[in-house]
């Protein structure tokens, strides 16, 4: 069972930079997918950035592009969700998911399937 699990959240101030990563059990074969997400307290979950290990491509959301970044170390089975200019509204739990694909339409962030999740963690960031 793949088993993600987040590190790096915290407190941090307005206009700084934080790195989050998370780790999963090894994959035996197959594509293999790993993305972030983020819930606020009232708000819907937000799809964020997501990474194909396979390929390396990867889909970020519009709300956070130009900010954030996603990158991977595979033979570690890891991601890195770079965030940067941080604002009061990044503000969320932070989770991280494992899985593959499904067949989509529209916006590439609607192209992952995820089985595993990861507890989340928090990124707090001040005003």
């Amino acid at each position: 069972q793949v088993q993600p699990e987040e590190s790096g959240g915290g407190l941090v101030q307005v206009g700084g930079s934080l790195r989050l990563s998370c780790s999963t059990s090894t994959r035996t074969s197959g594509d293999y997918a790993m993305g972030w997400f983020r819930q606020a307290p009232g708000k819907e979950r937000e799809s964020l950035a997501h990474i194909t290990l396979t390929s390396g491509s990867s889909c970020i959301a519009d709300s956070v592009q130009g900010r954030f970044t996603i990158s991977s170390d595979n033979a570690k089975n890891t991601v890195y969700l770079q965030m940067n200019s941080l604002k009061p509204e990044d503000t969320a739990v932070y989770y991280c998911a494992a899985g593959s694909f499904q067949p989509y339409s529209g916006h590439c962030l609607n192209k992952y399937k995820y089985n595993y999740w990861g507890q989340g963690t928090q990124v707090t960031v001040s005003s």
